[in-house]
Parts: structure tokens; sequence; C-alpha cells
């Protein structure tokens, strides 16, 4: 149980250690806790349609980062939780802001040989444009959640700030597996910041399977940043 994400947090353990070796300074460190009104990851409710309390902690030491963070979950199982654990680095390069790493998804209570523990490798790459940031990520797992094995995705995704605390962004991607059929997926939404410690979000999902966990959904959340 939960074996990729006690596996995982001994590499970011390790590159904290390296990152502070690195960098010299303290950790910065951010937590945050929110509600959703229905958990959505890749356009696949994950709560079977009902409400999520989520919440996380990040570290970062110079441009190195870990965190963790965590969601109850429905499967319709024995499953309790979602736990990813995950690290990287972030840089700019040539007017392009990136972002390399790994995250570990493991899950609570999960039944034996339900194989839904599983790792990512994750590149990402952000160009801001006046008031819009326009980016793109790939993601590559070697042996992905569920009967599926070499999996990938990528998306493209843009955000713009049309005034002051309002946050327009969406984002299109499409998950390739090599067992469950491949499928595209979106979503757009807005966000409010209404203070510093406190956001708002309103988002509509949508993917192009027909199945009542794909379905198109408007999820709200609310979070809190410390």
């Amino acid at each position: 149980m939960m074996r990729t994400a006690f596996a995982f947090a001994a590499m970011t353990a390790a590159l904290l250690t390296a990152g502070a070796a690195s960098a010299q300074s303290t950790p910065e460190v951010a937590w945050n806790v929110g509600v959703v009104s229905d958990y959505v990851f890749r356009g696949y409710t994950q709560t079977d349609g009902e409400p999520a309390l989520q919440g996380g902690v990040d570290a970062t030491i110079g441009a190195f980062y870990v965190g963790a963070w965590g969601s109850n979950v429905d499967f319709g199982d024995d499953t309790d939780a979602e736990v990813d654990i995950y690290g990287g680095y972030r840089g700019e390069a040539g007017g392009f802001a990136y972002d390399v790493g790994v995250v570990g998804y493991g899950y609570v209570n999960a039944p034996d040989g339900a194989d839904y523990d599983y790792l990512e490798l994750k590149a990402a790459a952000s160009r801001a444009i006046g008031p819009a940031t326009f980016g793109a990520a790939v993601y590559w797992s070697p042996d992905f959640f569920g009967p599926d094995e070499e999996a990938t995705y990528a998306e493209v995704n843009t955000a713009f700030a049309p005034a002051d605390k309002w946050t327009v962004s969406a984002a299109v991607g499409r998950q390739w597996l090599d067992v469950n059929d491949d499928y595209a997926t979106w979503n757009v939404g807005v966000g409010y910041a209404v203070t510093e410690h406190v956001a708002i979000d309103v988002r509509y999902h949508d993917t192009d399977v027909d199945g009542t966990l794909s379905d198109s959904r408007a999820v709200a959340g609310i979070k809190f940043l410390f």
C-alpha cells in the first residue's frame, strides 16, 4: 500500500538535502488547505461527483522544491485517500520559465492487486506576454494507474489576468494509454483572490469520453494559503 509514495519520499528527501547544500539557504515553506465541490483529475472525477477536502505543503530551496498533497477519493472500493509526493527544479532560459520534476501518487487502503500507485516524470515550460501566460507540459509514466503501463499526458494551457485579483485560465490536454482508450480533456475557469491568503476558483471540465465519471461538470473550490 502506497509503496510508490514511500519510495518517492526517500528520493525527495535526498533532493531536499542536495538543494539545501547547493543553495545554503533556509527553506521557504508554504501550506494550503481547501475544499472543492468535486475532485477532477484530467477530466475524470476522483470522488464520484462528491466534495473533497484537500491540503498540501511545499518547501522551496533556491530553485529546488519538494512537496506533498492529499485529498479524499472515492473509487467505489476501500480506497480512502490520495497522497502525492513530488519534487523538482524550476528555472528560466531564453525568456521561458521551466519546471522539471517527478510526482509519486499513492493511495491509502487501495485493494490488493489494484495497482493504483504510480510515478510520473514532468517537464513544463511557460512564457509571460503582458498580462497573459502561455504554457505546455508533458507527463510520462512507465507504470500508470490500474491496468495501464506506459502512459503519456500532454497539455497546453494559458492564464490571463483581466483585472486586479482576477484570473481566467484554460487548458487542453490528451492522455495516451496502452490498455484503456486514449482521450482528450479540457477545462476553463475563473479564479479570484479574495485576500492574500484566500482564493476561489470556478471551473468547467469536459472530455471526449462518454461516461458518468468523465461527463462534463462545473467545479467550485476555495483554498486557504499560509
